[in-house]
């Protein structure tokens, strides 16, 4: 136990964010920098080193929360950053990325704040990097057995990591023009910038990983094609397919779905484009959903400028506290504040929008832009959200951004029907205990088999999947599977 008296003497203290006027005029990471270091120690003294660690389930990487506290508190980064990759390939992605389901979990967390487990966590990490403790890990010898990875996410990158550190030849295939997936283009810089997806992806250069940009499996190759060429094929291409919101009005110019949205923004950061297509600037900017993506969206509308910005959410605003029929160690559903949010705009629950209200074509349009969002206050009766009499309004909305969730795979792109993939009842393809889909020799980890998910469950089944593909390469394997695919988040 680090600290015996720890979690008595210390009290809870989170990283530091800039102010709110300094970094809403840049796209840096919203923390201050080395903010963490004077405290860290201490409050990873706070951790009880429980006899039965219920972070460890609340966390599907299994991650060896009170070993790595332990370690820092002692001031042992390398130590801790050995215990912390035993589990996890991208602690400084799950580190900034993740909602910590572990804080949740923890014993601590029954009657006092929780462990600062996410700060601990992207400390160990980022000493790690700054002492060059974190270096390549070629396989010492090959397998002479090759795989695709389809996708570059935090599933795929994790699965062609422990495949290619087993000795297989792995080639990571991604449709966007850089690697990362979700990550580069989904996740704003201010919650995580850039550099460090590039200098995993040069570590795992060096390990002897091949990565192909700009390659969309069912279009520029034949998923069927790719099956021949190589000796097994991991489909980690994430629930791509966004819900829409079909209602009257849809059509305008101005409403784009988030994910039509946010990479304009991050290839911006990456010089692509001096501005971005799609802007928020002088405009009032509406985002339907109220999710992490839906934060992102505020987030980067403050930073483009916009006159005035609005979330909307269908579901009643969630308690401060955690709910009765909730209970701990389970992920509870309270109200969350992230740093966008702390930036500005308006939340609104219990709404749903009815139609939009647009003007009239320009020459050359064939229709307008939106300048109007109607919408309606609801309430949850009989199993539906039902409209209440006498609450419509409508609000200015010059740009719509829809955040509503993911309904599957892409189906558009060939992929699937190419291939033959068996989909389940949700949309997702549909896969053994073993990560193994209908077709011999395809596997599938991550959104694509799960579900929209989030990151922790993507690297712990893409790490779990690599296993699957492992032992059907060699007829045993080594590596870790630290989740089976029916395996889900403690809930109620």
């Amino acid at each position: 136990m680090a600290d015996p008296k720890g979690f008595l003497t210390t009290g809870r203290e989170v990283a530091e964010t800039r102010p709110v006027d300094e970094r809403v005029k840049d796209w840096n990471e919203v923390y201050v920098p080395g903010s963490l270091l004077p405290v860290i120690s201490k409050q990873a003294g706070r951790c009880m080193d429980c006899g039965i660690p219920f972070c460890h389930s609340g966390c599907p990487l299994g991650n060896l929360i009170p070993e790595w506290n332990d370690y820092a508190y002692r001031g042992d980064w390398t130590a801790a950053s050995e215990r912390l990759h035993a589990t996890n390939n991208f602690p400084e992605f799950t580190g900034r990325l993740c909602p910590a389901p572990c804080e949740t979990a923890c014993v601590l967390g029954i009657n006092q704040p929780a462990v600062t487990i996410k700060n601990v966590e992207v400390t160990i990490i980022d000493k790690a990097w700054e002492a060059g403790a974190v270096t390549p890990q070629p396989p010492e010898r090959l397998s002479g057995k090759t795989v695709a990875v389809v996708g570059s996410g935090p599933a795929g990158l994790a699965a062609a990591q422990q495949l290619t550190r087993a000795g297989h030849t792995v080639a990571v295939y991604e449709r966007a023009d850089r690697i990362g997936g979700l990550l580069r283009y989904g996740i704003p810089e201010f919650k995580m910038e850039k550099r460090h997806i590039n200098r995993r992806v040069e570590q795992m250069r060096a390990e002897g990983t091949k990565f192909r940009t700009g390659v969309e499996i069912g279009r520029d190759i034949d998923a069927a094609k790719l099956r021949k060429r190589y000796d097994a094929v991991v489909i980690a291409a994430g629930a791509t397919t966004a819900r829409d919101l079909p209602v009257p009005g849809r059509e305008l110019g101005g409403i784009h779905q988030a994910m039509d949205y946010l990479p304009l923004a991050n290839k911006v950061q990456e010089g692509d484009y001096v501005a971005p297509p799609i802007t928020a600037e002088g405009k009032h900017v509406v985002v339907i959903g109220g999710g992490d993506t839906g934060a992102d969206c505020v987030g980067t509308a403050h930073r483009q400028g916009a006159a005035s910005v609005t979330q909307l959410e269908i579901m009643p605003r969630p308690s401060e506290e955690r709910p009765e029929g909730q209970p701990w160690p389970t992920y509870p559903m309270t109200y969350k504040v992230t740093s966008a949010h702390e930036e500005g705009g308006e939340r609104v629950y219990s709404v749903s929008t009815t139609h939009f209200e647009g003007t009239a074509p320009e020459e050359g349009q064939a229709v307008g832009n939106v300048a109007f969002l109607h919408l309606v206050e609801v309430e949850f009766r009989d199993g539906r959200f039902e409209p209440v009499p006498g609450t419509e309004r409508k609000i200015p909305a010059e740009l719509v951004t829809l955040a509503m969730g993911f309904t599957g795979v892409d189906r558009d792109n060939g992929l699937v029907e190419q291939l033959g993939l068996e989909l389940d009842a949700r949309g997702n393809v549909a896969r053994d205990a073993d990560y193994a889909t209908s077709v011999p020799g395809v596997f599938v980890a991550g959104d694509a088999g799960r579900g929209q998910s989030l990151i922790v469950w993507a690297i712990a089944e893409g790490r779990s999947a690599a296993r699957g593909v492992d032992r059907m390469l060699t007829g045993a394997s080594e590596l870790p599977a630290p989740i089976r695919p029916t395996d889900r988040a403690l809930a109620v």
